[in-house]
Parts: structure tokens; sequence; C-alpha cells
């Protein structure tokens, strides 16, 4: 029987019970979003959170798995597009019987965001190098599935990327300096 430390043990057990969640939800998300691109995006996703899914039960049962860090290759939608073209949100509906595509995408990109953050929380917790490992993969999984997320939304224009004028930014970048010696 594997022996973990109680708090890890008890943080994989969340991270099994969010990822179980995030399976369901995707499914339904998948379900009602209308755009292609974006149903592609959430199969994958949902097929990434599977395999989590997977391991971390492995791991759990001490049945074994590659712990390195695997590549993610996720899809880029296009070229990021900053500063604001005309930004426009609807009022919400607080009575819909389907979700649009930009909410679908928001909760997608919260999710993963948030999962990142508690990812990457579980993991500096944990002294058992492979649960440890796990989690810092789960954390880089949703960092990077938010990216590809918040790429799609802001190609569509649901999330624009507000950009300070130039000599706001020259003068914020301009006042740092660099050190002037190495200490060793």
């Amino acid at each position: 029987m594997q022996r973990f430390a109680a708090h890890e043990f008890l943080e994989t057990q969340e991270a099994l019970r969010s990822k179980h969640a995030a399976i369901e939800m995707h499914g339904v998300l998948a379900e009602m979003a209308q755009d292609p691109q974006l149903t592609g995006i959430i199969n994958r996703h949902q097929q990434m959170i599977m395999n989590a899914y997977q391991q971390g039960i492995s791991l759990l049962q001490g049945k074994g798995f590659n712990i390195a860090p695997a590549p993610i290759q996720l899809r880029v939608a296009q070229p990021t597009a900053v500063g604001l073209n005309n930004p426009q949100m609807a009022a919400p509906n607080p009575h819909p019987t389907r979700l649009s595509d930009m909410t679908i995408a928001t909760l997608m990109l919260n999710w993963h965001k948030s999962g990142s953050a508690i990812g990457m929380l579980w993991a500096a917790e944990c002294v058992d190098p492979g649960i440890r490992q796990y989690h810092v993969n789960g954390a880089n999984a949703c960092q990077q599935m938010a990216y590809e997320t918040w790429q799609y939304m802001n190609a569509k224009g649901y999330y624009q990327a507000p950009q300070l004028a130039d000599h706001t930014m020259n003068t914020m970048i301009n006042a740092y300096q660099p050190q002037q010696q190495m200490l060793l």
C-alpha cells in the first residue's frame, strides 16, 4: 500500500474530484458550443483532463506511470491582438436555455486559471516527489489550456487586451535601472 503524507493525499483526492467534475463540465460545454473551433478546444481539453485523471488514479494506486513533465501541444488560434477595438458586452441573461460561446469560453478560462493556481499550491505542499510532479504537471497543463482558451477569446473579440499609451509604458520601463555589479 502506498503511504503518503495526509495533506498531499487529501489534496490529490481534491484534484481527482476536480478533474472528475471538469471532465463532466467539458462534456456539457461541448454540447452547448456553437463554434466548431471552440468545440474542438473543449474536446482536446477534456481529453487532457481525462488523461490526468487516469494518471492520478494510477499514481495513488501504486501502479506507476511516467511522471516526467509531458510536452503539451495545444493549437494556437492566431496571433494575439493587443489594444481595444470598440469592446461591447451584452447584458447577461439570467435565464438562458443555452450558454453563449463567449460564456462557455469564459467559464473554461476561469476554470483553467484557477486550476493552474491551486495545482501549484498543492504541489508546494507535497513531500512525495511523484505526487508533487503530478500537481506541477496539472498546474502547467491548466495554464496552457487557459492560454489556448484566451487566444480563442482574443481572436473572437471576446477578451481584448488593453494597452497602455506608449509614453506611459516607456516611463514605467525606464524607471528600472540595471544592477551595476554582480554579487558573488
